[in-house]
């Protein structure tokens, strides 16, 4: 009974338990250490199960679940971008184990403390993190903290996005400031909408400078992640469907040939 159960969870769109079958068929994999790509968006799971077996695992999608264990995680060490946002997370000590994590997304959790993330510092190639999310209404507990985005920051120097914003280059808090000054040296050379001429102070840089580029626009290079994720998935299923295509040719060719009696 139990079984039935599961599986009418599971055609229902309902999972609670990641198990070894469930990881097969939504990957396409006979073998669970072949799986580079998984995606379980939305699916009510609680129990991270035997997910830790996919030990080539690159790119893991968890969001929207009920999850609380990270436990299962701690073996993915090839792990490079792992979204978790919408869980009921506030232990992340597993996490520290992955340390080829460069994207981490924690919004939308019960993270309250600062001192929950220093399991992270020993993760040096963390290049992204995010705990808050305005798109989705996403947070944690501690984004509320008044010092939030400074203490992060100075815990983790590799960061270049925080929050979904780049911390480095151009779309740092130092290029809105410099902006800013630029922007006030200019509205000083104007006086009633004319050119006031004995002011010889020129910008620091030329306006073309402040033009963001599409390699420097996060919000651009996260559409793009999520492209090729998609774009992987479609290549999944289309192995799947020639090869399903392939097997039905063949059955068919079989029955066709003439039946060969002995004489």
């Amino acid at each position: 009974m139990d079984s039935k159960r599961d599986n009418n969870k599971e055609q229902e769109g309902e999972v609670e338990k990641i198990t070894a079958v469930l990881l097969k068929s939504h990957s396409g994999e006979f073998d669970l250490e072949s799986i580079l790509f998984l995606k379980f968006r939305g699916l009510g799971i609680h129990d991270l199960g035997c997910i830790g077996d996919c030990m080539n695992l690159e790119r893991l999608d968890l969001s929207g679940n009920n999850i609380v264990n990270l436990a299962p995680l701690s073996s993915l060490r090839l792990l490079s971008v792992l979204n978790l946002s919408a869980n009921r997370i506030s232990n992340l000590e597993p996490l520290h184990s992955c340390e080829n994590l460069t994207n981490l997304n924690l919004a939308g959790n019960i993270i309250s403390s600062i001192d929950h993330l220093l399991c992270l510092q020993s993760l040096r190639k963390l290049e992204s993190i995010r705990l808050n999310d305005n798109t989705y209404n996403y947070s944690n507990p501690v984004c509320r903290n008044v010092s939030y985005r400074t203490i992060v920051l100075e815990m983790f120097p590799t960061l270049k996005v925080l929050d979904g914003e780049r911390v480095v280059g151009r779309g740092s808090d130092l290029y809105h400031l410099c902006k800013d000054i630029d922007d006030t040296i200019k509205a000083g050379l104007y006086k009633n909408g004319q050119l006031v001429e004995h002011q010889h102070c020129k910008p620091w840089v030329e306006d073309t400078y402040w033009e963001i580029k599409r390699s420097n626009n996060a919000i651009v290079e996260e559409a793009y992640k999520q492209f090729n994720d998609i774009l992987h998935e479609c290549r999944l299923l289309n192995n799947r469907a020639t090869h399903a295509i392939s097997q039905s040719e063949r059955s068919m060719s079989l029955k066709k040939q003439p039946k060969q009696y002995a004489i």
